[in-house]
């Protein structure tokens, strides 16, 4: 019974079916492990005349990565196919094909347990060639290499999400001139596009262009203080308690039935004055 089992084991790691286009490398966390995890890799290529983010034909895409294999690791296992200059995992392959920005080693997105894709970039085509004829199975944790599970992976993981200050600090800092270089290099540009009109014949306005506003002499500043005292004052004296608030209306009100009186009085006069005039 064992035999057989055994024996059907190795016939399933040689006729375990593979994607269209792809290669199956079987590979197993331990010696223990009696069932092989297959990963399936191809060579990563894009469509003629796109930009991709990863060098072609030294670069290895990788499907179906479990959550134990890191890039570390990953890169072990591919390491006898050549020297390797990257190892990037991802959550799905990327399909923007546009150069990326240098990440972050502080400040990176949550990872997402699973499994995920790889890009394995090689220093030389070959890399690429050895390893979509690589065979297996290759262990993810050795006696030389352990690879670290259960608590032992959890407190690693906590350890290593524990920034160091100088290194955070200094990564801070970087970023910090890198973008004081940019923005210095985008206002020398406007200065110099300042006025300039485009190939249509049309002149962006800016708001340096404006004319800068005169500053205040100390005298003037003086007056403006004051004048912004005295409202200030007016504002707090004003209505301040509640009978002043009755005050207020009731002399609103006496001020509304004055006018309204003056009103009835110069309406009954243009009245008594009018005349019927038919020529």
């Amino acid at each position: 019974m064992v035999a057989r089992s055994k024996k059907g084991a190795a016939r399933d790691a040689v006729d375990t079916p593979s994607p269209p286009g792809y290669t199956a490398i079987p590979i197993k966390f331990s010696e223990k492990q009696q069932a092989s995890h297959y990963l399936y890799v191809k060579e990563h290529r894009v469509r003629e005349g796109t930009q991709s983010a990863w060098p072609e034909k030294c670069t290895l895409f990788v499907l179906n990565v479990p959550p134990y294999c890191t890039e570390e690791r990953l890169a072990r296992l591919l390491s006898p196919c050549g020297p390797i200059k990257s190892v990037e995992l991802q959550e799905k392959p990327d399909l923007t094909e546009s150069p990326k920005e240098p990440e972050s080693k502080f400040f990176q997105a949550k990872s997402v347990p699973g499994f995920q894709v790889a890009y394995v970039v090689f220093q030389k085509p070959s890399g690429v060639a050895a390893a979509l004829n690589l065979k297996g199975p290759l262990l993810v944790s050795t006696g030389s290499h352990p690879a670290k599970s259960g608590v032992h992976k959890w407190i690693s993981d906590y350890k290593d999400a524990v920034p160091d200050p100088e290194a955070l600090r200094e990564e801070v800092d970087t970023f910090m001139e890198a973008y004081d270089r940019k923005i210095a290099e985008e206002e020398s540009k406007a200065k110099e596009e300042e006025g300039v009109p485009d190939e249509e014949g049309w002149v962006t306005v800016t708001r340096r262009g404006r004319r800068p506003v005169l500053p205040r002499t100390e005298a003037a500043s003086l007056r403006v203080l004051e004048r912004e005292k005295r409202k200030r004052a007016r504002k707090e004296l004003l209505n301040f308690y509640a009978w002043q608030h009755r005050e207020t209306k009731m002399e609103h009100l006496a001020q509304l039935r004055k006018k309204f009186e003056e009103d009835k009085q110069r309406i009954e006069l243009m009245r008594a004055q009018r005349k019927f005039r038919p020529y």
